[in-house]
């Protein structure tokens, strides 16, 4: 009989009861003890939810309080040293410490840095080595929930872990540079005994997750997982090696031949492989496909799955196991959790549960006669026949608009250099936020009661114009550069938009975490996307309207909003984007005739989008900056373009970034100690840059003296004429108590800049 399982689940719950149990025990409310109780529940519910489903195994450990590397990196004993000795912490204190920087004594001290899982809008806490690290087990968080999983009769458990190669490969160096691999001979030994304390508990199976064998390795990495793997074989628990996000490509033989009991593969992005693994896996070898799409929220079509699936399971018999692509952390928890949402399209989607039920009646399915599966299956025949069919896919005026496009559409009037004197004047180092304010208990509250209908159309207007009043007066006083109106009105940056454009749908429950207690609600973009009305310009043209100084609109940009969304599969990524793109290109017109000269598009989520394996990053990078491109290029010459991008790599994307052609680039670089702008050693941008000065992330309200030295770093790679000084990213999660004295803080950095310039005074080295 084919075993059902699967690889994580999301944590957060159906109705986000970690983040309100997080930030409860954040702010005082709640002790370690109800905390540690209250997520105790929620994994009992989870274990019970999933085997209600069908599920055989049932995962263990991937409930993390903030983050599973984290967790991870604490079990090894592997602590960046100016945390301090964190052994006298609580599994769950030692984790904050990191992840919202303070160190043993409760002092502020750099946060771990924090960047994105792989091609996901996940973040991960760095783990942060050195050279002579010395690993030991530093955390019995794993075998106390498998403890807690036996005590609730769940015999039949699968602990997951990171694997050694991946959990290298992610690591960073404390200090000096070195290669991590020379590591991985000090790391075994605390594996394997990680894995004998597992089998001790009486567990038979263990999940060992090695994404990275989506990338491209380098040879020594390749050679590493045989000999890694061989030294952990002898573990008395069976493996069942893990990989996901992406198609094993030219490490296919590796995974296959590699010495554990079960291969585990992404059978969603991977499809084409798995004829080719079945016939190099070794007849004792489990495998394990994830067939259902972990990563999206479109119900499968389980007649092609059938099809793929029925000569395998006749070829390897119980060693064919089913399972989701990878961890359902990316999906949200339940769908029975959105009774506001058509029939039609509810039809069509399927959250995390309902992925598990799919994957229980596909078992069905294989398990039964050919007579049987018709029945069996017709009402999943009829679903997806009528996303296939629905004249609410298609728009015909957006087709016709996209037939039309013009490739001048992509390019503005003028260069940079051309432009800059055209836009509006500014003293020496800029400063400026990246757009969003603290969202209040009070605006929280007036959108709420706005939904609702306890507040008029013209009540909530009011309430909105005072909340943008007070965010533009505040600016003023700190002495900011160029203003942002403070987003009070929107719930989020993609969300907002989604709820304007046409082919968009909106979920109330459906959110993901993101880290920590941070969590989104993802869109759902079901049909052709076009804008009926503007989007921005009644709050930016009304923000601009209270003050002299310059107003920024902002946008979030099209690549952004299609990354952080649920996207249709019925058609190219490339060309959902492009109708994104001229539906902003819209507004950015707009805000223009409205008088707003700076404009923010926002594209936090460009290097996320790339692919795992370089060979197809050229195609991702040509349309995604063509749309982005797009968008901006209804410009005039006298409008200054703006973006922003989150926590990424640029090094390798400097040529596709400066393509883009944006005027000021920001970028989020103090967690990193302006390490990432290592990437400009070489590369001359040929525009402005913002590097973040502050952490935005952290509840650490930073000094000014530090804010200056990251500008100082900044200055040996970016001239002072290009240089603006701003925060990492929007302020929304953080209070007003935090953000005053941080950006005064940040204006009085920028101030003495400024006068060492005027005075010729050499910035330190």
């Amino acid at each position: 009989m084919t075993l059902l399982h699967n690889l994580g689940f999301p944590r957060i719950g159906a109705q986000r009861e970690l983040k309100f149990a997080l930030e409860r025990y954040w702010r005082g409310e709640d002790s370690l003890a109800k905390l540690e109780s209250s997520t105790a529940d929620l994994r009992a519910r989870h274990w019970q939810q999933q085997q209600a489903a069908g599920m055989n195994l049932l995962p263990v450990n991937d409930f993390s309080l903030y983050d599973q590397i984290l967790d991870h990196s604490l079990l090894l004993g592997a602590i960046p040293s100016r945390f301090g000795d964190l052994s006298g912490h609580s599994h769950a204190d030692a984790a904050f410490c990191i992840a919202r920087g303070k160190d043993a004594q409760g002092r502020p001290v750099a946060a771990g840095e924090m960047t994105k899982w792989f091609d996901t809008n996940y973040h991960f806490i760095v783990p942060e080595l050195r050279r002579e690290q010395h690993f030991q087990l530093g955390s019995n968080k794993l075998f106390d929930e498998i403890r807690q999983a036996r005590s609730l009769g769940h015999a039949a458990i699968k602990p997951v872990l990171p694997g050694p190669l991946t959990w290298l490969w992610l690591s960073k160096a404390e200090d000096e540079e070195f290669d991590r691999l020379e590591l991985l001979d000090s790391l075994l030994p605390v594996y394997a005994e990680i894995l004998q304390r597992i089998a001790d508990l009486g567990v038979e199976w263990v999940q060992m997750d090695e994404p990275i064998l989506s990338l491209d390795l380098p040879l020594p990495w390749k050679q590493a997982f045989e000999s890694a793997y061989s030294r952990l074989h002898s573990s008395p628990a069976k493996l069942l090696l893990a990989t996901y996000f992406g198609p094993l490509l030219d490490n296919l033989h590796l995974a296959a031949r590699l010495p554990v009991d079960g291969l585990h593969v992404d059978a969603v992005r991977g499809a084409d492989e798995i004829t080719a693994l079945a016939d190099h896996l070794p007849t004792y070898k489990i495998l394990s496909l994830g067939i259902i799409d972990g990563r999206n929220i479109w119900r499968a079509d389980l007649g092609q799955l059938l099809a793929r699936l029925t000569p395998l399971q006749q070829r390897l018999g119980e060693r064919l196991w089913l399972a989701p692509s990878c961890s359902l952390l990316h999906v949200p928890v339940d769908l029975h959790a959105e009774p506001a949402l058509d029939d039609e399209l509810k039809s069509w989607l399927s959250f995390a549960l309902q992925k598990l039920e799919e994957l229980n009646l596909l078992k069905q399915v294989l398990g039964s006669e050919d007579h049987q599966r018709e029945e069996l299956l017709a009402d999943n025949l009829r679903i997806c026949d009528s996303r296939k069919h629905s004249s609410r896919v298609c728009n015909p005026a957006v087709q016709e608009r996209m037939q039309s496009l013009d490739t001048r559409a992509s390019i503005r009037n003028s260069s940079y250099d051309q432009r800059r004197p055209r836009q509006v004047s500014l003293p020496l180092f800029p400063t400026t936020t990246i757009g969003s304010f603290p969202q209040t208990a009070e605006i929280r509250q007036a959108r709420l009661a706005h939904r609702q209908g306890r507040l008029t159309d013209a009540e909530y207007k009011t309430l909105m114009r005072k909340q943008i009043q007070e965010a533009v007066q505040i600016q003023e006083q700190l002495g900011l550069d160029v203003l942002v109106h403070g987003e009070a009105e929107r719930n989020d940056m993609v969300e907002y938009f989604a709820e304007q454009l046409e082919g968009f749908a909106l979920t109330r429950h459906g959110w993901v975490q993101s880290y920590g207690s941070r969590c989104v609600k993802p869109p759902i973009l079901f049909g052709d996307a076009s804008r009926p009305a503007p989007l921005t310009v009644e709050w930016s043209a009304y923000a601009r309207s209270l003050t002299s100084l310059p107003m920024k609109g902002m946008l979030t940009g099209p690549v952004t909003i299609l990354n952080w969304s649920f996207v249709r599969d019925d058609q190219p990524r490339a060309t959902t984007c492009k109708q994104l793109a001229l539906a902003l290109r819209d507004e950015v017109r707009d805000l223009e005739k409205a008088g707003i000269n700076v404009i923010q598009i926002d594209e936090a989520a460009l290097r996320e989008g790339l692919p795992l394996r370089r060979s197809d990053w050229q195609g991702y990078l040509d349309w995604a900056v063509e749309s982005f491109r797009i968008t901006a290029g209804a410009a005039q010459d006298s409008t200054q373009i703006h973006t922003h991008m989150c926590y990424s790599e640029f090094n390798d994307i400097m040529p596709a970034i400066a393509a883009m052609d944006a005027d000021v680039i920001t970028i989020e670089t103090s967690r990193s100690r302006m390490e990432l702008l290592d990437a400009f050693r070489d590369f001359e941008y040929p525009a402005e840059i913002g590097p973040g000065v502050y952490d935005i992330h952290s509840a650490n309200i930073p000094e000014a003296d530090d804010m200056l030295q990251l500008l100082e770093k900044a200055l040996e790679r970016i001239p002072a004429e290009r240089l603006w000084v701003n925060p990492d990213c929007g302020l929304k999660t953080r209070s007003w108590q935090e953000v005053k004295p941080a950006l005064e803080n940040m204006l009085q950095a920028a101030r003495q800049l400024r006068k060492q310039y005027e005075q010729n005074i050499p910035v330190s080295a």
